[in-house]
């Protein structure tokens, strides 16, 4: 009979490691997502961060009268680089909005500037930075639904419990302002 009670204790004990470790290990894998999902945002931003350089010096040249738009996109992707080395999401998202109203600001007054708007590089360009910008918009969506599902594990029982004893943190969702929610449309 001692023999019995002994393999149910060892039994209940090894159930309830594995238990532990599942609930640990799933802990684990969401915040994982959560950093991978980031990780994707910040190679799209580099992609445009490279990219818009050489939209600025394209533009240079017939612009010379629209000085402040292309300052204002600089400023912006500086805006966006610092907030990326910081891992700051809540500046990032302030950055991107301030990013994409330059762009749209930028692509508004292309509109005047026939010859620049039939430059092949100006069309590449535009064409890369439009795609990108619907990459980035994806890929905040997917961001944002890994910070929802491991927000809410970190906050349900009994993974509260795991979470505060192995430090799992919230993550903050990355939210632009509301009019920089639509994708920089780009229509040379």
């Amino acid at each position: 009979m001692e023999l019995v009670y002994d393999f149910l204790l060892y039994a209940l004990l090894a159930g309830t490691a594995v238990y532990c470790i599942t609930i640990y290990n799933g802990l684990v894998r969401l915040r994982n997502n959560v950093e991978r999902a980031f990780a994707n945002i910040e190679v799209s931003l580099k992609q445009r961060h490279t990219e818009l350089p050489m939209l600025v010096e394209v533009c240079k040249g017939y612009m010379k009268h629209e000085r402040e738009v292309l300052v204002a996109i600089v400023e912006a992707r500086s805006r966006v680089h610092r907030a990326q080395a910081e891992h700051d999401i809540r500046e990032l998202g302030k950055a991107e909005t301030q990013m994409r109203q330059s762009l749209s600001n930028l692509f508004a007054r292309v509109e005047d500037y026939p010859d620049l708007k039939a430059n092949e590089s100006m069309k590449a360009l535009s064409e890369r930075i439009s795609v990108l910008e619907d990459v980035i918009a994806d890929r905040r969506e997917i961001y944002n639904e890994s910070v929802r599902l491991n927000n809410t594990r970190i906050q349900e029982v009994p993974d509260v419990i795991f979470a505060n004893i192995f430090r799992f943190e919230e993550h903050e969702y990355l939210s632009f302002e509301a009019d920089a929610m639509q994708a920089t449309r780009i229509s040379l």
